[in-house]
């Protein structure tokens, strides 16, 4: 991975809350620490939340444009604008795809983060300079790419994360099935990862606390 590269999520990336907690909270970090700059688009916001409300009609679009909102404040100079007179001469096997790639030239981006690469060939994408990888592949890429301080970060996003989860809270072996059952979008190695990287004692610990507070509530 450049150093402080641009880099353009997709929809599908940003559509599961797992994965779009996870991939906005390290954008917040590395933002500071000069490793990222995370980018997408207004039309890319509009994918994710029109695939969510029609699987999710519990949601609100009031709530969902929240969360939207809440994203555009906490990275820095994160929506890319004035790619649209590029999406003409993109050329990929999905038409309605060439917004990312166009907004990916547009911002100049090293990377495309997207759970679809056969949808972005890399052999088309490299007479850009772009990558196409997936959540997975990137965030491993991120830690190999950072060695000294790459766990850290990723722990403190991971923590902060599970802080936050209230409804339902989960344990930190629930919320690793949580990552890696993401259909499409699994982290099956960044939870490897998080597993060394969390002590064991405290994996082991939670869980049973969460056990004994299942086991009180259901008495």
């Amino acid at each position: 991975m450049n150093t402080n590269p641009a880099v353009v999520y997709d929809a599908c990336v940003l559509y599961p809350a797992p994965l779009r907690d996870l991939l906005v909270e390290l954008a917040g970090l590395a933002q500071d620490l000069d490793w990222f700059r995370a980018k997408w688009t207004d039309e890319i916001h509009d994918e994710w939340i029109r695939n969510l409300l029609q699987n999710r009609p519990d949601l609100t679009r009031q709530q969902v444009n929240r969360t939207k909102d809440l994203m555009n404040r906490h990275i820095d100079d994160c929506l890319v604008t004035g790619y649209e007179h590029r999406i003409e001469s993109v050329n990929l096997p999905d038409e309605n795809d060439r917004h990312v790639l166009a907004a990916a030239i547009e911002c100049g981006a090293s990377i495309i983060v997207t759970a679809n690469l056969g949808d972005f060939p890399a052999e088309t994408l490299i007479t850009s300079g772009i990558k196409p990888m997936t959540a997975d592949e990137f965030i491993c890429d991120l830690l190999d790419t950072y060695e000294d301080t790459g766990e850290k970060v990723l722990e403190e996003a991971a923590r902060a994360i599970k802080c936050r989860l209230k409804n339902p809270a989960m344990s930190w072996s629930q919320y690793f099935e949580c990552l890696e059952s993401m259909d499409g979008n699994e982290l099956t190695n960044t939870v490897q990862r998080l597993r060394v990287i969390i002590p064991a004692e405290e994996i082991i610990a939670d869980d049973l606390l969460f056990a004994a507070n299942a086991a009180t509530e259901g008495s």
